[in-house]
Parts: structure tokens; sequence; C-alpha cells
């Protein structure tokens, strides 16, 4: 009998329980993202809300804000102490973040069966999104919240791959609630993706997850360290909860109403991002392999809805778009591997459009805050500082600035580091829960536009600077009001 017969038959390769980290491309393209921020980062000066940051966290850290959570106004009041005037170093924790986003993008295609080649596409898909791309060196809630939401994403896919191969990390779940109690210190719509979570989990599963104590674990402790904002907000009656109408009103500026914002919430996923989108969350309804992770769908699809109905920031969904994309190239890995094709080059010039856009977009960023009429943080309080200079010393130590909008006020406050100032107050969004003018406070130098509850308040309204943004000297304080009384019903969101 030959010895062939009893040599062993060769077996058919087996696939890798989990592939090994593409680390050299993935953490490349995410030094290039770094880099490409930071190469912008310090033109264009303040945008808009990153300014309301710094001065909340400089002059006015508290546990909480009006219409924000206290964490990124923290970072940036760090940032701001740690090099004064730095747009470089202030804007450095943001540049992090946004690198981070190409690598727990192609940390989810891996949880999901990637391979090397997924993991990389899905990195280039997450570093090219059009979104991130624009806010990616702004120290913003807005920033800081999609790697968040990938980091709780990541945690539940790998726990729900983990129990399906019958050896369950319930340690996860600590961790996620962990990360969910940070998260709800950085933007409070985290509240929003945990009841579609919720609803998902109840409708098509894992079920099994609502009875691990670790679970409920979790959520105690994402609880404990949420709680400090949410006392501020309860002490301050819930002004949170009036900013959906706020945003609602905004809408139709920024967004284009609903059906902008229909649009955009799949688009700002960026050229590929958005075909790698549409395709994952086909296959999370469809594919038998992704059975277990089908309450993403349900979750995307409920958050969409909601997103829409109430007229919502087109980039609310941001933070879920790395788990369907990741969800998305993974079925392009299966097709190519029942398939295969000579043709896989032709992604490359996708990708290659797809960081155009990307490209566009951050240059883009460095145009915008004056196209909100807004002049750079240096001139304003130059210009304001000069009206206050040309005041008598004595009418000086009973005057202060109030600036119309949140936005006047911040940058009044940051730039005022440089061009002596008096209080800056505001009655505008978070400005108006912080304190009033004291009493001793009887003229305002009033920045912005027509002042019509100054000439309610004070017998001489007159215009003494008529620059970008006019400049009211407002004298003789009328009636027996204290600002202490007054202040409430001045202020609005």
């Amino acid at each position: 009998m030959s010895s062939a017969v009893f040599s062993p038959q060769p077996s058919a390769p087996t696939k890798p329980d989990l592939w090994p980290l593409a680390k050299w491309p993935v953490f490349t393209i995410a030094a290039l993202v770094a880099i490409a921020q930071l190469a912008f980062s310090p033109f264009g000066g303040y945008w808009i809300d990153e300014v309301y940051m710094l001065a909340a966290g400089k002059y006015h850290l508290d546990w909480g804000y009006v219409d924000q959570p206290p964490l990124v106004p923290l970072i940036a009041g760090a940032m701001g102490w740690i090099a004064p005037g730095s747009l470089l170093v202030l804007r450095l924790p943001a540049v992090l973040a946004t690198a981070a986003v190409a690598v727990l993008t192609a940390l989810l295609a891996r949880e999901f069966g990637g391979d090397r080649r997924a993991q990389v596409l899905a990195a280039g898909a997450g570093a090219t999104g059009l979104w991130t791309a624009l806010v990616g060196h702004w120290v913003a809630p807005y920033t800081f919240e999609p790697p968040l939401w990938l980091v709780l994403t990541c945690l539940l896919v790998r726990w729900v791959r983990l129990r399906d191969l019958g050896r369950p990390n319930d340690r996860l779940l600590l961790l996620f609630g962990v990360v969910l109690g940070i998260t709800m210190q950085t933007k409070f719509q985290v509240a929003i993706l945990c009841v579609a979570l919720l609803i998902s989990v109840l409708a098509v599963g894992p079920r099994d997850i609502l009875r691990r104590p670790m679970f409920w674990g979790g959520v105690g402790i994402a609880a404990v360290i949420a709680l400090p904002t949410l006392l501020w907000q309860a002490l301050n009656g819930w002004p949170q909860l009036k900013m959906g109408a706020v945003v609602a009103s905004e809408s139709p500026l920024l967004s284009g109403g609903r059906s902008g914002t229909a649009v955009s919430l799949v688009l700002y996923a960026g050229v590929v991002g958005t075909t790698l989108f549409l395709i994952g969350l086909w296959r999370l309804v469809r594919s038998a392999e992704l059975r277990s992770y089908r309450f993403f769908a349900v979750t995307t699809v409920l958050l969409y809805g909601f997103f829409v109905l109430t007229a919502a920031r087109p980039y609310y969904l941001l933070g879920l778009y790395g788990v369907v994309m990741a969800a998305g190239v993974v079925g392009l890995q299966r097709r190519r591997e029942s398939r295969p094709s000579r043709w896989g080059w032709t992604a490359w010039p996708l990708y290659a459009l797809s960081a155009a856009a990307a490209g566009f977009m951050l240059w883009l960023s460095t145009m915008l805050t004056p196209t909100f009429g807004v002049p750079t943080a240096d001139s304003l309080a130059r210009e304001t500082s000069a009206a206050f200079a040309a005041l008598p010393p004595e009418q000086q130590e009973h005057t202060a600035v109030i600036g119309d909008s949140y936005i006047l006020a911040a940058m009044l406050e940051v730039g005022g580091e440089q061009h002596p100032l008096p209080s800056v107050y505001s009655p505008h969004r978070g400005y108006g829960y912080f304190e009033p003018p004291t009493e001793q406070i009887d003229s305002v130098l009033y920045v912005g536009s027509e002042p019509t509850d100054a000439r309610r308040l004070f017998a001489d309204v007159r215009q003494v600077q008529a620059g970008g943004v006019p400049i009211w000297l407002c004298t003789g304080k009328q009636g027996s009001w204290t600002w202490a009384q007054l202040w409430p019903q001045l202020r609005y969101l």
C-alpha cells in the first residue's frame, strides 16, 4: 500500500478570529490627518463656538452651562492657560481627537472581521468625512463627540463579538459606562443615542445585555460621572431642554431646514464615507453575518428620523458613521473574497476625490468666521478698548461692556487679554446665566446692533464707534431697578 494513503491532507486555510491591526497604514493615515489639521490651526482666528468654549472655561468655569456640559470648556480653558493666545496649542486636543476617528473606524472594521485592506479603507473613509475635516481643529463639543461615540460603539461591537464566540467580557460594559459618563460631560445628545440603543436592543436584540449586572454597573458609573452637570441643569431649570426649539429655529439658516438636514446627515460622511454608509446600513439590515449587530441599523434609522423631524443640526449623526461604514467596508471585503476582481484599484480614485473634498472643507474652515459678520477677537477688543479709554476716569469705574450675543461677549473677553477692558457681560445664551453686572455699574458700552432694550433702561444711548460692529455708550440709568432684578428678564437663548 502506498505511503501516500497515510499522509495527512492539507487543510484549508482558516481565517483568524481577529485580523492583525494594520498599524503602519492606519496610523499613517491618522498622522496625515493630524498634520493637515495642525497646519491649518494657526489660521482663520477663533471659530465662534470655540471662542465661547475658551471664554467659558477660562473665566466662567462651572459644573455646567445652559447649552453645553463643562468638559470642552475645561479643555479649552486649560490649553488657554498653558499657552495664552496660541491657536496651535489651544487646538491640539481637537486635532488629536479628529485623528483618532480614523483609527477607531479601522478598529471597528477589524472587530467586524475586516482584514488589513479593509481596515485601511475604513480608516481612509473616517479620515475624509466632510464635517470631520471642517471642524477637525476647532475646540468645540461637536469635534470631541464623534470619537467618543465611536469608542462607545466599538465597545459594544467587541462585547457582542466575544459573546457570540462564547467568551463574553462584561468588563467592557463597565468601561462603556465610564466612556458614556465622559460623553455626557461633553454633549447631551448621547442621551438620545442611549434611548435609541435601548429601543433597538429591545426590538432586535441582543436583549441579554440588559440582564448583565455589569451593564447596570456601567449605567451607575455613567450616572455618577454625569451627576454634576445634571445637578447644575436641575438647579437652573433645565435650560438645555429649551435649546431644541432654538436649534429648530436656526435650522433654515444653518442647514436648509428639515430637507437640508435630511441630506446633510448622510452626505457629511464624505464621498467614500457616504457610499460605505449606505452599503453598511443595508448589510446591517440584511446580512446574516451581522445579525447580532442589527440593532445598530435600527438605532441609525431611529436617530436619523428623529433628527430630521426635529430639524436638528446636520452633524448630529456623525458619531454613528464609523460603525455603519465599517460594516460596509467588510461587506466589500466579503464580495472580494467570494469573487476576486482585478479592478480593486478603482477604489483609489474615489478615495482621492474624497480626500480632495475633505481638503476643501479644511481650507473652508479658515474662511467661515468672517462670513458670520464677526471680526477677530483682537480687532473687536481693540476698538472697544479705545471707546472705553475715551471715557473720563471717574466714569470708567462705573462702566461695563455688554455684548449683544454670546459670540461677541466671548470675543471681547478673550481679546481683552491684550486690550484693557472692564468686565464683559451678555444676556445671550450661556452668558445670561453668568454673574450679572455689579450694582455700581450705571453706564454701559453696548457692542452690537441696535440696542433696543438699552433705550428703555438708559436716558442717553449714542453710537461712539461705527466699525465692523457698532459700539454704543448707554448712560443715565432710569428707574429704580437693580441688575440682579433686571438680568433674568433680559437673558435669552
